[in-house]
């Protein structure tokens, strides 16, 4: 029974847990991984987004289509070879792991001007690739602001983002939601630890939408922000839906 018998609302969320408890039951594997990676509030943050080009929440038809087969588990394309000898089975799980995969490129560099641009609303400077600034291997964080952003530190934030049905994910994300992306957000605090002098938030995304704990506290600190600048209230849902 419903606190608020008298809403529609909540009866409704009865009767969708209810339905989720059981195909997670009847699930596993890949299936499992993918219902559990779903329910989390931000991978579906899209479906409720305006579809506007200004916000960059405007989704082209190819897009929409797989974002919505790869939650729904359902075929994305034919199968085929992959230009790295790996068969590709219809559901395109390959293609979100694999090392010579052209879209690797393109989600890491959409995530990291989203942040960019979010940052820059909220009155905070930064840049991308700071020069001079590196970790042990030399390889450079993606991004640094430019003014103190908590406790008189400068903020450096690296981003990833990971196949939630990666071979080598599988056996975690079929057991607990965000397993992936937090793994990798570890991985990124060891390989950054040598710059202790910064504040570092690893913003690690797996490609089914869902984010490491630490990513979801900094947008929302982000869209919080952007709310005491004066723009508008949502700011922070329009971020969200954005990444």
């Amino acid at each position: 029974m419903p606190k608020r018998p008298d809403l529609q609302r909540l009866w409704d969320d009865v009767g969708v847990k209810r339905v989720l408890e059981g195909l997670l039951d009847s699930a596993e594997g890949v299936d499992k991984a993918r219902i559990l990676s779903v329910s989390e509030p931000e991978s579906g943050a899209w479906l409720h987004a305006l579809p506007s080009p200004h916000l960059g929440t405007l989704l082209d038809s190819d897009s929409t289509r797989i974002a919505v087969a790869l939650r729904l588990g359902c075929a994305v394309c034919e199968p085929h070879i992959c230009i790295c000898g790996t068969m590709v089975e219809s559901n395109g799980h390959h293609a979100l792991s694999c090392c010579r995969c052209a879209g690797r490129f393109p989600r890491h560099h959409a995530l990291n001007d989203i942040v960019r641009r979010a940052l820059v609303s909220a009155n905070v400077p930064c840049v991308l690739e700071p020069p001079g600034l590196c970790r042990s291997d030399g390889k450079r964080p993606d991004g640094l602001t430019l003014v103190p952003w908590e406790r008189g530190r400068c903020l450096v934030w690296d981003a990833t983002c990971v196949s939630t049905f990666a071979t080598s994910h599988i056996g975690r994300t079929a057991r607990v939601a965000r397993a992936a992306a937090e793994l990798a957000a570890a991985r990124k605090r060891e390989k950054y630890a040598i710059l202790a002098n910064y504040l570092f938030i690893p913003i690690a995304v797996e490609t089914t939408g869902c984010w490491c704990a630490e990513a979801r506290v900094f947008f929302g600190e982000v869209g919080r922000r952007l709310r005491e600048r004066g723009l508008d209230p949502r700011s922070g849902t329009f971020l969200m839906q954005s990444a």
